[in-house]
Formats: C-alpha cells, sequence, structure tokens
C-alpha cells in the first residue's frame, strides 16, 4: 500500500521520516510534557534509530507501527504524531497514539488531527475498533479521547512497567459502527 497524505483545514498528516529527527526530538524528549510516554529520548540519535528501525514504511501491516507527523499547513512545522500499531492479526484493530509539543496543546490541534485519522482508518482501511491506551493519570488525554467519543473498556492495575515503575493503564476504545452512526 501508498504512503498515506491526509489533510485537515489547518494541518498535512504525512509520513513521519528521518528530516523530522530534530523536530521530533525537541518535543519528545521534554521530560515533564512526556511524562506519560512510554519512551522519551534522551539524545538525537534515539529519535533517529526510531525512525529507521522501530516505524514501517508502509501502513496497515499487522504487527507493526506508523508514524504520521502533524504538519502545519500555515508555515510547514511538525507539532505532533501520531501513532498507528496494526495489532490483530486479522488486521481489523489499531491502536492510537500521540503526541503534540507542548506549545500546541490546548487548541484543539490534536482532536482536528486524530479525527482526520480515525476517519481514515473507519472509512478507508474499514477498520472494526481502534483502542487507546493510556496513564490514568493523563487527564488531558482522557479528555481528548472521551471528546473523541471513545468509551473507557478497562483499567488494568500496575500492568505496564514503565522507566523501571509498574503503572496502570486504562484502555479506551470505539468502534466503527459508533463512530460512522454518529
Amino acid at each position: 500500500m501508498a504512503e498515506i497524505e491526509l489533510h485537515t483545514d489547518k494541518f498535512l498528516l504525512r509520513p513521519v521520516t528521518v528530516q523530522d529527527t530534530e523536530a521530533l526530538f525537541q518535543y519528545k524528549s521534554d521530560r515533564i510534557t512526556n511524562k506519560y510516554q512510554g519512551w522519551i529520548p534522551s539524545q538525537i540519535k534515539d529519535v533517529y534509530d526510531f525512525i529507521e528501525n522501530q516505524i514501517s514504511s508502509e501502513i496497515n501491516i499487522p504487527n507493526t507501527w506508523y508514524q504520521l507527523a502533524i504538519v502545519t499547513k500555515k508555515n510547514d512545522m511538525l507539532i505532533g504524531d501520531i501513532g498507528l500499531h496494526f495489532i490483530d492479526p486479522g488486521n481489523k484493530q489499531v491502536e492510537i497514539g500521540f503526541s503534540i509539543d507542548k506549545s500546541y496543546q490546548g487548541k484543539g490541534y490534536a482532536t482536528e488531527a486524530i479525527e482526520k485519522v480515525i476517519e481514515y482508518l473507519f472509512k478507508k482501511l474499514n477498520k472494526h475498533r481502534v483502542i487507546a491506551s493510556v496513564d490514568p493519570g493523563n487527564i488531558k488525554s482522557i479528555r481528548l479521547l472521551e471528546r473523541l467519543r471513545f468509551r473507557k473498556e478497562a483499567h488494568f492495575k500496575k500492568s505496564i512497567l514503565c522507566r523501571g515503575e509498574w503503572v496502570d493503564d486504562v484502555i479506551y476504545a470505539i468502534l466503527q459502527e459508533e463512530w460512522l452512526n454518529q
């Protein structure tokens, strides 16, 4: 399948490339903003290696991650990213994750970008279910997921080892039929 390019009013959503390494490092290395992320790079080489070795170059491949850059149309700035984990061997379910540079949070940008991606997953790729795994302390992400009509499905106690500490994991999800029948 070819690379994708999605457009919203404000953003171009396109595959992350090695040319994005520095911009990604700028916001992903911020330990305060990304305290709920499982991966925080300590040096720029970590981001380069992540792009080269962890991200699939093709979308919709089972058991892979595909990363989209959120780029402003106004000034071509990378302000965040959306990760898609095609988790289901039958390729009908996707896990979604997202990061937004702290200077662009709270402006509705993540909502606009994620809505477009979910629409693509359900309408173009015909996915059955999209899930998100979130730390229960990450109130901003939980509010975003609820705004997008995801529902809380599970709360697992101390189920993920994150940077040497066992943390809780909350699962949110939305079904294709719920998204399309709104």
